[in-house]
């Protein structure tokens, strides 16, 4: 964990034991609960992470609805909870299904349905309303810290909504046009992205990054929370990153996501992870043909000699973007999604999992007004279970600084990918078909392994043949 090291020193100096039953105060937040140790590379190696979506996770849209579930994300192997932004949204421009503003619906019922974008906020230390209050707010924390899970919040540093009260207090915090006009975040060329509802900021103004900064720390100070998911890094610099995850290290022991692509968010322990979007838009491609498994081997030789030892990349089929945008997992991926799910757990990395994929989520969640997930059980709940067990106790599938190693296996199928993970002991094979027709292959591996999802006793002589039906895949424990 790259921001282990300074609070470390931090706590030998203030005390000499942490874990014990006490009274916690964090500024206004006073709880009396076991603390939980803070997070560490030994989590990190094992851990799953989870999208909250807050608003459309239940009917009711609430902390606390979420909040009574918290108990069995642990049968997912969850770890790691990034709740989506719980901040006020801004009324001011805000948007409405179908990308206008929900300003211009004549129909004041059909005006009132429309909530807003969770990235157009209002005010960075407040909670929104619509979820519940800062006392549900903190009895989520508390019960996720019960379970052993850690809250990291999902933080929006490139812009804010128009209610914001910078936009009257400090509008030299924003950037202007030729006119002097605040503007909406703009493309290179000057044109909109299409974010209206929202005020880029300039970060060439010392004050704003030192008042971003700032309310950053009070949510560890005073709510006790264990990190952040920072949205839309990239135009953001990183001597501010550097400035920022220093001053909040200092505080507690955190897990910092970047909401990007690009290794050098990484380095000099600044972000512990970002998206794998490359692995994500690759097997999309080669599910539907247009890229093979020669560019998935390309990729995994970019990974390991780009990026450092203990980078970490999210892998996932699906999250907030994906699902609403881009369409779901099986409208994406198809028949082969149980497969890319399970090559999401065992390449190198943490698994996403995003809310409602345990529940087999097959429609586009509305963005801008109340929806709701389904809550029934089955196959995908079933599947990540226990690929969440997979990944919380086979050192074969670490993920973080010390990692378990990669190796290409050969099968003579170029259809068929398989690949090997070890640590130590502790080996995994992983061969899966991706193609939509029958495919035979060599096994490269021999000897006796449990096919683990069908949970059956399986002996290899070494180039045996196997047959592999479409998007069939095996995982192989010894």
């Amino acid at each position: 964990m790259k921001h282990l090291i300074p609070f470390l020193i931090l706590t030998l100096l203030v005390c000499s034991c942490k874990l014990e039953t006490k009274k916690t105060t964090l500024g206004v937040f006073k709880q009396d609960v076991k603390a939980l140790p803070p997070i560490t590379d030994t989590v990190l190696e094992t851990a799953v992470i989870y999208e909250a979506n807050i608003r459309q996770y239940s009917q009711e849209g609430s902390f606390n609805a979420f909040t009574k579930d918290i108990p069995q994300l642990k049968q997912l192997g969850v770890k790691i909870i990034w709740l989506m932004p719980v901040f006020p949204i801004s009324e001011t421009k805000r948007k409405a299904t179908g990308g206008d503003f929900a300003s211009l619906i004549e129909d004041e019922t059909e005006r009132k349905k429309m909530l807003g974008s969770y990235y157009a906020v209002s005010d960075y230390t407040k909670i929104n309303p619509e979820f519940g209050t800062i006392q549900d707010f903190r009895e989520l924390v508390k019960t996720a810290h019960q379970n052993g899970m850690y809250v990291i919040l999902d933080w929006v540093p490139n812009h804010t909504g128009w209610d914001h009260v910078w936009l009257k207090t400090n509008p030299e915090f924003y950037m202007k046009n030729a006119k002097g006009e605040i503007t909406d975040p703009l493309n290179a060329d000057g044109t909109s992205k299409g974010w209206g509802d929202v005020a880029q900021l300039d970060y060439t103004n010392m004050d704003m990054q030192k008042a971003m900064i700032k309310d950053m720390v009070y949510w560890v100070e005073n709510e006790d929370v264990d990190g952040f998911r920072c949205d839309h890094v990239e135009p953001t610099p990183i001597t501010f990153w550097k400035k920022a995850i220093a001053e909040l290290s200092a505080k507690k022991a955190l897990f910092m996501l970047a909401e990007n692509d690009d290794p050098k968010f990484m380095k000099a322990n600044l972000f512990d992870m970002e998206y794998g979007w490359k692995a994500h838009h690759l097997i999309k491609e080669i599910v539907h043909n247009k890229k093979t498994l020669k560019d998935f081997d390309a990729l995994m030789e970019y990974i390991d000699t780009t990026y450092e030892s203990d980078d970490i990349l999210m892998n996932f089929v699906t999250n907030h973007d994906e699902n609403s945008w881009a369409g779901t997992v099986q409208e994406r991926l198809g028949d082969a999604s149980e497969l890319a799910t399970a090559l999401t757990y065992v390449m190198p990395g943490m698994p996403l999992i995003y809310s409602g994929q345990e529940y087999n989520l097959n429609h586009r969640l509305k963005f801008f007004e109340k929806d709701t997930i389904p809550k029934t059980k089955s196959n995908m709940w079933l599947l990540l279970e226990k690929l969440g067990t997979l990944k919380a106790t086979s050192k074969a599938l670490h993920g973080s600084k010390a990692k378990a190693s990669y190796k290409r296996l050969h099968s003579g199928n170029d259809q068929v990918l398989a690949f090997k993970r070890y640590k130590e002991d502790k080996a995994l094979i992983f061969i899966g078909n991706f193609s939509d027709t029958v495919q035979t292959c060599r096994v490269p591996v021999s000897g006796n392994f449990i096919d683990y999802i069908d949970n059956n006793n399986i002996y290899f002589h070494k180039n045996n043949t196997l047959s592999l039906q479409p998007w069939e895949y095996k995982i192989l424990v010894e």
